[in-house]
């Protein structure tokens, strides 16, 4: 049976996943969502000011000072996190651009001007609105910065450029290039802008929401999360990163997080339990599957093998990377070990997510570094429950594993006598010899 649902696996999944790896599209969308880590952390950094005059109190001289310069505090997220749709937009035509290779300058600003076309909603005053230039506007800068690119990849297949004389310099010559296809592309968003507005009587980043809002809702929902983690560590077992899927997953636990401190930062509580901070710090406890309890047990183990690959794997377990236990003890494709690392681990993963949804744990606001085990999950809502909550994914992964260890040990032992070159007899025979070269 087991072997079965292997050889499906490898047949589909696994090309399945190479592909969603190497797409172009998915690609960019993970680079972009990667080059967002020092806006979201910026950003959450901004938070934590505003929050000691409540440790101190209101009338301390620092919490005077902090209460009066909050707007000047708040510049960096305010030009960050608060504009994350924009930059979001640059990388993903940049990036496009670069696969294709194409012009990049030239798609970067069409991009840009097509999503700014899209969400741009202009005050009484003659100001633009930042409504939809944050995480509101996060799906739609992904539609603009894909189309305007693949529409400017189009126009230079069809040749619909202006063709300039040798003799004129290249970036002139490129500028008179740019013109019909600027007028394609900024046509084709103005035509969707028309539609939604006046048509839809709706802005075109609302759209999106109504599209995506099952899959973007679905991430919100501890059960759906719980199948998450379950399908995130099915995936590891197989050998194939998790990280394949971070192209869908990203933007929805990026936007939950900019939500969660723009929350915070007007005065009501944080609701979104998926976000960075969390998915690392307890979903990925100790890594994908929760496999400190394998390594304890590793560790602990009398058989030298096992033992070294435990003592290899304990610091950076610590540390949220556990690769060398996984290929190590080994946990992948080891039929042993699929109940502990992909059903138990994933439900273990997902106690976090439960604790935030429940209440008994502060949701997110803050995506800190790698900074180990206990300290990374207290950092991302500054909440004493969440060394609790690692404490018992600690000690239930602990628990869960000793079985499934304890009986691959016994296996192990056997198999290191079955791949040994020679007999023990035979062993013995040549010691006899005595041969010296």
């Amino acid at each position: 049976m087991y072997s079965k649902f292997e050889n499906f696996m490898k047949k589909y999944l696994a090309p399945l996943a190479d592909k969603m790896d190497k797409e172009v599209h998915l690609s960019a969308v993970k680079k972009a969502m990667v080059a967002m880590t020092p806006l979201l952390i910026i950003g959450s950094f901004c938070l934590i000011p505003e929050a000691i005059p409540n440790m101190i109190g209101k009338n301390h001289v620092i919490s005077q000072w902090i209460l009066t310069n909050l707007d000047i505090i708040y510049i960096p997220y305010n030009v960050g996190m608060a504009l994350m749709s924009v930059y979001v937009t640059v990388i993903i035509a940049y990036q496009l651009a670069n696969s294709y290779k194409l012009d990049i300058p030239g798609c970067v600003t069409m991009g840009l001007v097509s999503f700014l076309m899209l969400v741009v909603e202009f005050t009484e005053d003659g100001g633009i609105s930042k409504t939809y230039l944050g995480p509101k506007g996060l799906f739609c800068a992904m539609f603009a910065g894909f189309i305007a690119v693949e529409l400017f990849r189009w126009c230079k297949k069809k040749n619909f450029t202006i063709k300039m004389p040798d003799t004129v310099p290249d970036f002139v010559s490129r500028s008179f290039e740019m013109i019909p296809i600027s007028v394609i592309i900024i046509g084709f968003f103005l035509i969707v802008r028309i539609v939604c507005v006046n048509v839809l009587n709706t802005m075109p980043p609302l759209i999106f929401t109504a599209i995506f809002a099952p899959l973007v809702g679905s991430m919100d929902n501890p059960i759906a999360y719980t199948f998450l983690k379950m399908l995130q560590a099915l995936i590891f077992f197989f050998g194939i990163h998790p990280s394949v899927l971070s192209p869908i997953t990203s933007p929805i636990s990026t936007q939950f997080l900019a939500e969660n401190i723009a929350a915070v930062q007007a005065g009501h509580v944080a609701t979104h339990f998926y976000a960075p901070g969390p998915e690392s710090a307890f979903g990925n406890f100790t890594g994908s599957g929760v496999t400190i309890g394998c390594v304890f047990w590793c560790l602990m183990s009398k058989n030298k093998a096992l033992k070294q690959v435990g003592r290899l794997s304990f610091i950076p377990a610590l540390f949220g990377i556990n690769e060398p236990i996984l290929f190590g003890a080994p946990i992948v494709l080891n039929p042993m070990f699929f109940i502990p690392f992909v059903i138990c681990g994933g439900i273990i993963g997902s106690l976090g997510g439960w604790a935030m949804y429940l209440g008994i744990m502060k949701c997110s606001t803050f995506t800190p570094p790698y900074v180990g085990v206990f300290l990374e999950g207290f950092l991302t809502n500054m909440d004493p429950m969440s060394i609790v909550v690692n404490a018992v994914q600690l000690i239930l992964s602990i628990l869960i594993w000793y079985p499934f260890v304890k009986s691959y040990e016994k296996t192990y032992g056997n198999k290191e006598e079955e791949t040994n070159a020679i007999s023990a007899e035979d062993a013995a025979i040549l010691d006899d010899l005595d041969l010296d070269f």
